[in-house]
């Protein structure tokens, strides 16, 4: 696997990745990777000839008063399971590298953003969108790959390059890899590293809770109801704080007060200590 720094360096190497019309697969990563981030290169490998990780954590996305400076770096480390996944390229830039002196252009993608984390983390999706646009050009990629367990995330993505012709027509270009979870059914993320032992053994109840608020829903138990008995469980547990619970259209993420014909999602969001958890659920068709 080679690593580069430099879009410079990076053009040169995709250009010969290119070489005889290989397809080029986009694995964007903040980095202290986990099995859900391999689980991502590996999907990648089986659709597309080369893959193309990148390392990059976005300032962008993060409030003043957010984890920037704590979040964990460990590119050694990661390089080195990128490289055992058989990663072709590793995209490593610098903040300097990524958002030079003067650089004045927000990506900004309404409807979608505005919700969920997009009303908790003002700001956040704009800091999102803004770099994935930049790494999709950059890279130029025949399909990019992105977990479900950051579903928002995911809407926001698919609608930009729906929106900015980023992507062929009729053709799925933005890849989502269903959530690896942990044994007790953690969703799987690199800020669960920041719980302590008792965080870590209560923070098992959010995907219980999600699962039993889902069986109740698609057993014609009232939206209302089932989504206050989840955050009621939450607390017991030892939450904080819930910052939403919500059941959405899977496709638009509008709140929905029943659940109908289309697909539909449960999120959640909820803090633990001092650490922010996120998970999502599919409901009713959207299982099927």
């Amino acid at each position: 696997m080679q690593t580069v720094t430099s879009l410079e360096m990076l053009r040169t190497a995709l250009a010969d990745l290119r070489r005889d019309g290989a397809r080029i697969a986009l694995v964007p990563t903040m980095g202290a990777l986990h099995e859900g981030h391999l689980a991502l290169v590996r999907a990648a490998r089986a659709r597309c000839d080369h893959v193309v990780a990148s390392i990059f954590v976005n300032p962008r996305q993060f409030g003043p008063s957010e984890d920037f400076d704590a979040y964990p770096r460990q590119l050694a480390e990661d390089a080195a399971l990128l490289a055992a996944e058989g990663t072709a390229l590793l995209w490593a830039p610098d903040v300097k590298a990524m958002y030079p002196d003067g650089f004045a252009t927000t990506v900004s993608v309404a409807g979608v953003s505005e919700g969920l984390c997009g009303a908790a983390r003002p700001g956040h999706f704009d800091g999102v969108a803004t770099v994935v646009l930049k790494l999709f050009n950059q890279v130029a990629p025949d399909m990019a790959f992105f977990g479900e367990k950051d579903f928002q995330q995911l809407a926001v993505i698919r609608a930009m390059a729906r929106d900015l012709d980023l992507t062929r027509p009729h053709v799925d270009a933005i890849i989502g890899v269903p959530t690896v979870r942990e044994a007790d059914g953690l969703a799987m993320s690199s800020r669960n590293r920041y719980l302590t032992p008792a965080q870590r053994a209560a923070a098992a109840a959010l995907p219980r809770a999600m699962a039993a608020a889902v069986s109740a829903i698609e057993g014609g138990a009232a939206v209302a109801g089932a989504l206050a008995r989840l955050e009621a469980e939450l607390v017991a547990a030892g939450f904080a704080r819930i910052d939403y619970a919500s059941l959405t259209d899977a496709a638009t993420l509008a709140p929905l007060e029943a659940l109908g014909a289309r697909p539909a999602r449960l999120l959640v969001a909820a803090r633990i200590g001092t650490t922010r958890l996120i998970d999502n659920l599919p409901v009713g068709a959207a299982r099927g």
